[in-house]
Formats: C-alpha cells, sequence, structure tokens
C-alpha cells in the first residue's frame, strides 16, 4: 500500500501589485497631460474693473505686470529684455499663439506699453489686455 502525501500545489502569499502600479502609471499619464494644458503667469494681480469687458478664452501666453513694475511670464519673473527674446522663442513653436497681459490695476500704463511693444517684435500680434467685467469683482 502507497502513502500519499497531500501537499497544497501553490501558496499565495503576496499582494498582487499589478492593479495599484496600472493606477498610479495612468494618475502620472493624467497629471503630465494636465500641466500641458495650465496656463498661469506665475503671480496674482488685481485687474482693472471695466464696464465693456469681454470674455473670450484666454491666451496660450500669458504675461503679467504688477503694481511695481515686475513682469511675470511661465511663473517666473522676466526681465523687459528677455521678452522679447522669450516671445520669439514661443512664436516659433506655436506660429498662432494669442498673447494676454494681465497688468495690476495700479501699474505704470508705461511698463504695458513697453510690454505691447516686446510682444509685438518677437512677433505676436494678437494681443489682449485682461480686466474684470464690473459686477464680478
Amino acid at each position: 500500500m502507497r502513502v500519499q502525501r497531500h501537499t497544497p500545489e501553490s501558496e499565495d502569499h503576496g499582494i498582487d501589485l499589478a492593479p495599484m502600479l496600472d493606477f498610479t502609471i495612468n494618475l502620472l499619464i493624467f497629471f503630465i497631460i494636465i500641466t500641458a494644458f495650465v496656463n498661469d503667469p506665475g503671480v496674482t494681480v488685481v485687474k482693472p474693473d471695466a464696464v465693456t469687458a469681454v470674455e473670450h478664452a484666454t491666451g496660450n501666453l500669458l504675461i503679467a505686470i504688477r503694481e511695481n513694475g515686475e513682469i511675470w511670464m511661465d511663473g517666473q519673473q522676466v526681465e523687459l529684455r528677455q521678452l522679447e527674446a522669450m516671445i520669439e522663442r514661443a512664436h516659433i513653436q506655436r506660429p498662432d499663439d494669442t498673447v494676454v497681459i494681465i497688468a495690476d490695476k495700479d501699474s505704470n500704463a508705461g511698463t504695458v506699453a513697453k510690454v505691447m511693444d516686446k510682444v509685438r517684435a518677437g512677433g505676436i500680434t494678437d494681443i489682449a489686455i485682461a480686466a474684470e467685467p464690473v459686477g464680478k469683482s
């Protein structure tokens, strides 16, 4: 008579990490794609009120001008002399870009005009100035 030993064929003691890794990779891809669509000049600006302000889809490039004359683009402070080269590079990569200048209501109009000149010199002629519609501030 033969004695048979009864042994379990497989002992599963681990946790299957594949679904968690799939989920994590999908989240990573999602956040990488979403960050490409976020337009932020990198600084908070108090926009002036305007009765005739019309809401449009935001421009591709946002340039903020603070009350003290600081110029911000793509989350970093830039000098006026750097702005034209940055606009040229962006215009070469995406020729259909538009610029929205978000100037603080207490900023100098001369600074706004200089920024507009640099943007036009960089090759972009479609420029808008942001304002807060009256009653929505």
